[in-house]
Formats: C-alpha cells, sequence, structure tokens
C-alpha cells in the first residue's frame, strides 16, 4: 500500500523540479510495418519504467504531458520527478502515428501494437516495463496482458470502463472509416468534478487536444473485447479508481479485483476527481499510489 514515505518524497520532488519541464522527444517505432509514435521523457539512473496508453479520444501529449503555465498537470513529469523513466505510445490513428492503410484500428492490433513496443522497450532498458492505461487503454492493455505478458512488469489500470456482464456485439465495418470531427465540448466532457482542475487547465487540454486529434479515430471489431477475462491476467494489476468517475464501476473492479490471480495486486480508490482524475487534484495521489505499488512488488 502507499505509505507516507512516499508521498512526502513525492511532494519533495515536486518543490525542486521546475514546472512546465522540457517537450517529450519523439521516437518512431515499427510495428509490423508500420510506424507508432512514441513519447519519452527519460531520467538518469531510472528506478524504473513505465509506458502509458491513452482512451477512446485523444492521443498520448494532451493526456500524459499536458503542459499548463503555472501548474503542474504532466504525467509523464511527476513520474520523472519520482526518479522513472516514461513513455507514452499514440495508437494507430492518434497524434503522430497515422492510421494503416485500412483507416481502422482494432483491439487486437493495439494490443499487439503495444506488446511491440513492451518487446522494444526490454531491449532498450534491460528489463521490463510498467504498464499503465487510461479508460479505453487500461482494457487495451489488461488484453495485451492476457496475450503478450513476457515484457510487462505489470498492469496499471485506471478508468477501467468495463460494465459487469457486458458483450460486445460483432462489429466488422467494411465501409470507409467516417473520420468524425472531434470537439471542444467532447474535449471538456470529462471534467465534472467541480474545483479539481483549473478553467485555464481544461482550456489548454481542450486546444491541445483538438491540435493533436482533429479528427475522431475509428474502431471496429470491438467484440475482441469480449475476450478480456481477469483470470488470465498473469501479471501484478493495480487497479486506480477515481471517486466520482461515472464510467468506473465498483461491481466491476470488486469483480476483476477478485479474479486477478496473481497475489501481487492492490485497489486503490481516490478521493474526489472522475475519469480524467491524472489532470485533477488527485494526480499527486495517484502517482504516489503508482510508485507504492511498483516498490511494494520490489520488497
Amino acid at each position: 500500500m502507499v505509505n507516507l514515505k512516499t508521498i512526502l518524497v513525492f511532494f519533495l520532488m515536486l518543490s525542486v523540479h521546475s514546472i512546465n519541464a522540457a517537450p517529450a522527444v519523439k521516437i518512431t517505432i515499427d510495428a509490423d510495418g508500420h510506424p507508432m509514435a512514441l513519447w519519452e521523457k527519460t531520467v538518469d539512473n531510472p528506478k524504473g519504467f513505465i509506458l502509458f496508453h491513452h482512451g477512446r479520444t485523444w492521443s498520448a501529449l494532451p493526456d500524459f504531458d499536458l503542459q499548463v503555465k503555472g501548474e503542474e498537470l504532466s504525467m509523464m513529469d511527476g513520474f520523472n520527478q519520482m526518479g522513472y523513466s516514461v513513455w507514452a505510445l499514440d495508437a494507430r490513428g492518434y497524434g503522430e502515428t497515422p492510421r494503416d492503410a485500412t483507416g481502422w484500428n482494432t483491439p487486437d492490433r493495439a494490443a499487439k501494437d503495444i506488446a511491440i513496443v513492451l518487446e522494444w522497450l526490454a531491449k532498450k532498458n534491460g528489463e521490463k516495463t510498467h504498464l499503465w492505461g487510461w479508460s479505453m487503454g487500461s482494457m487495451l492493455g489488461q488484453l495485451a496482458a492476457q496475450k503478450y505478458p513476457d515484457n510487462m512488469a505489470s498492469l496499471i489500470l485506471f478508468g477501467y470502463p468495463l460494465t459487469l456482464g457486458y458483450q460486445y456485439s460483432e462489429n466488422i465495418i467494411k465501409d470507409a472509416p467516417p473520420r468524425e470531427a472531434n470537439t471542444a465540448v467532447n474535449a471538456a466532457s470529462d471534467f465534472i468534478t467541480p474545483g479539481s482542475i483549473s478553467q485555464t487547465a481544461i482550456d489548454e487540454y481542450v486546444r491541445h487536444s483538438l491540435e493533436a486529434d482533429p479528427f475522431r479515430a475509428d474502431w471496429h471489431y470491438t467484440h475482441q473485447y469480449n475476450q478480456l477475462d481477469a483470470k488470465n491476467v498473469s501479471v501484478p494489476v493495480l487497479l486506480l479508481q477515481a471517486e466520482f468517475d461515472p464510467l468506473a464501476k465498483t461491481d466491476m473492479h470488486a469483480k476483476a479485483f477478485s479474479e486477478f490471480p496473481n497475489a501481487d495486486k492492490q485497489w486503490v480508490v481516490l478521493k474526489g476527481g472522475d475519469h480524467a482524475a491524472l489532470l485533477e487534484t488527485p494526480r499527486a495521489k495517484m502517482i504516489a499510489s503508482t510508485v507504492g505499488f511498483i516498490e511494494w512488488l520490489e520488497k
């Protein structure tokens, strides 16, 4: 569990690092012949390695490296300050990763892309990487953990949006992808908890999100999510649940937590915040909880 020392160290690190750190470095990874944009922020002598995966609508940088003057919101910077080297992946059709020739993405393809990046990181760093997924990214992370666990040190799930008993209908769309325009309303829609984030930060998130992802990525074969089964996840798992997240159902968290077979597992409820809590007031506890979990695994 998270201890007081971990939290105090986190706030001490915040006090000695400057706000608005250097931008993430883009690396291009070949995934079965397709270029994937991987964003890197590393530190000297890292304590460990973390790979972030974004959710359904927005790509890596708005979610995990949001820079707002006078505010600490970047998850990548936060983990750097705690001594961890981090990377964030743009899935196909997001940010600076182009769509492939089909124009579509699928859960199985995205899980394989994650596995390819984890293998690349394992070769680069000489050890396994912790996978941190938000919302749809948590579902893709679990799918990757079930299919390709070899280079995954642990699975961290936030905004885990599965619904108990829900089954996806077969979804094979043969038409051209619609490429619908994203909107400012959608970009701001997850911020529902009063006082948890400044209006300035919301406005900057909306601006950066629409710049990075002007068009909505298109998915089909979503019935592949029916493969998700907590009993088939062999790696350690951390469940992070924000108190007011309308998509993260407690009954599903309880079911999954009871079924994850690895005894190295934790479930943390973060007071305050919602589906976008990684950018809100629970951010500090979220980072401290993740670091505490990783350090607990190493004892």
